[in-house]
């Protein structure tokens, strides 16, 4: 009996000594930066009591460089399963304290094991990093140990949500696992992504930066697009990853989880009715217009700080979980460009892999002009948008608010890309261009032979604009199915997802499409 319980102790004694990771000075240093533990960094994102941890006892198999007399269990990294509201998650966190986080071949292996276990359950995974980046004395066993993880992100690509948090340095090979995942958090001020570091870009370019201004959250929320959120502490980190799962499914054959709805499905609001401005180059905060429409006010945005001309995030609509996409006329008049077309098409394919139906409200004068975009290849990036919103076999409801002309008309979840159910305000413009645009083409060389070329042009334009600066010739042909007063879009939209929740749509078989990457 006594032999019995000495290996109960030396079990107890082995779960503390696995617990401490690198120990209590390095977890004071940990401390010291502002940050936390990786176990307690998941104490936070899961429920309560709720972590079963596995692989606690693995250890390394390196022999070079010294590193056979040093064993540190668990080798850096903690993994297991937990729940977020009741549901099943897989989970994985770089633990810093141990050299520093870096990957090993047996750090790998933990990773991948989760991995495969959440493609198994059908469940989400998240991981959060906090490394030095692969682990250089073991070459390139660390390097294939990235090649694993990185396929399995490949393969769980739109079958199970992946979401990354970067509560710390993410640099080297490392930042492809992330840049894979559906969703990125960065914390503000303590985390950093970066193919090469700056001593690195000093060597080879000669410019002196600092890992903020280089790969920084701020950086990469607002220039890059990279991260989908920031947070000014980690407790804000985790309340943002929490609050993300209670959007999306746990994989890609279930639907989101419907919550209670409090806010009446028939609730008009008057504000709706005036927000268009009678100067159709005025701007409005599409913000607002969202905010009314949506359960109680609550809209969940992604990537706010990036290509903030479009608006993309979570609402329920009674109860529904659903992706709404919204051009903003109060930034770049609403225009598309290269950034706001990948920005949104991206998010369109994740809510479209995910059984989310799509929102989409229209006020879009066109794509940007000029040079840069058309360098920048504009034409690929908003065929990216296009090809979303075509291939999306979810219910897709699209309310036009004031401007829809030309290409980015069509992108923008037209009738033709298999829109379901498409209304339009009275106020809407279908066409394709603007009155003064259309009116320059069509009757330029007639102007020239009046006596009064812009009073010619104007009573052009303005014939022009009645013709078409309203739903309804659009509406003639079906592809508006009807106009509505905007106080009741509410009502319309919540009626209209409820009718097509039954929805059946394939595409045809093949192995995958060539989207314009």
């Amino acid at each position: 009996m006594s032999n019995q319980l000495d290996k109960i102790k030396e079990l107890v004694k082995l779960r503390s000594e696995a617990r401490l990771g690198g120990g209590e000075t390095s977890i004071d240093k940990q401390h010291n930066k502002g940050k936390y533990t990786a176990r307690e960094r998941l104490a936070m994102l899961l429920d309560k009591g709720s972590f079963e941890e596995l692989d606690m006892f693995v250890k390394h198999r390196c022999t070079n460089f010294g590193q056979e007399k040093k064993h540190i269990l668990g080798d850096g990294v903690v993994t297991g399963s937990g729940t977020i509201d009741g549901r099943l998650v897989y989970v994985y966190a770089q633990d810093f304290t141990v050299f520093g986080g870096s990957l090993s071949e047996t750090m790998a292996q933990k990773i991948c094991k989760v991995m495969d276990l959440a493609m198994s359950m059908g469940t989400p995974c998240i991981g959060i990093n906090d490394s030095g980046g692969a682990r250089i004395q073991e070459g390139i066993c660390a390097l294939a140990g990235y090649g694993e993880i990185f396929e399995r992100n490949i393969l769980a690509s739109g079958v199970i949500p992946q979401i990354s948090g970067i509560f710390g340095p993410c640099a080297g090979g490392a930042v492809y696992s992330p840049a894979l995942t559906d969703f990125t958090l960065m914390t503000e001020g303590t985390s950093n992504m970066f193919l090469t570091g700056p001593k690195v870009v000093k060597t080879v370019l000669g410019e002196d930066i600092s890992a903020e201004e280089l790969g920084g959250a701020s950086v990469h929320s607002s220039k890059s697009g990279v991260t989908h959120f920031t947070a000014a502490t980690e407790e804000e980190a985790i309340a943002t990853i929490r609050k993300l799962i209670s959007f999306i499914p746990q994989n890609n054959l279930e639907e989101a989880p419907r919550i209670a709805c409090t806010d009446p499905i028939d609730r008009t609001d008057d504000l709706l009715n005036d927000i268009i401005p009678d100067n159709p180059n005025k701007p409005y905060d599409m913000y607002k217009v969202i905010n009314s429409i949506v359960d109680n006010g609550n809209f969940f945005e992604i990537q706010k700080n990036f290509a903030k001309n479009i608006i993309i995030g979570f609402a329920h609509m009674n109860g529904q979980s659903v992706g709404v996409v919204a051009n903003q006329p109060k930034y770049l008049a609403g225009v598309l460009d290269s950034n706001a077309s990948r920005k949104a098409a991206r998010f369109v394919r994740f809510c479209d892999a995910f059984n989310i139906p799509l929102f989409t409200l229209v006020d879009v004068p066109g794509f940007l002009p000029g040079s840069g975009q058309e360098h920048n290849a504009v034409i690929l990036h908003g065929a990216k948008l296009l090809y979303a919103y075509g291939e999306a076999t979810v219910p897709k409801v699209t309310v036009t608010l004031r401007k829809s002309y030309g290409g980015s008309h069509i992108v923008m979840s037209c009738k033709q890309l298999r829109g379901d159910v498409n209304y339009a305000w009275p106020s809407a413009e279908i066409a394709v261009m603007g009155g003064a645009g259309a009116v320059s083409i069509l009757n330029g060389k007639e102007a020239k032979a009046q006596e009064d070329p812009k009073a010619f042009l104007a009573a052009k334009e303005k014939e022009y604009t009645e013709l078409f600066a309203n739903p309804y010739v659009a509406a003639q042909y079906g592809y508006i199915d009807d106009v509505i007063e905007p106080r009741n879009t509410r009502f319309r939209v919540i009626r209209a997802l409820s009718q097509l929740r039954t929805k059946k749509q394939r595409n045809p078989d093949k192995k995958h499409g060539n989207i314009p990457l």
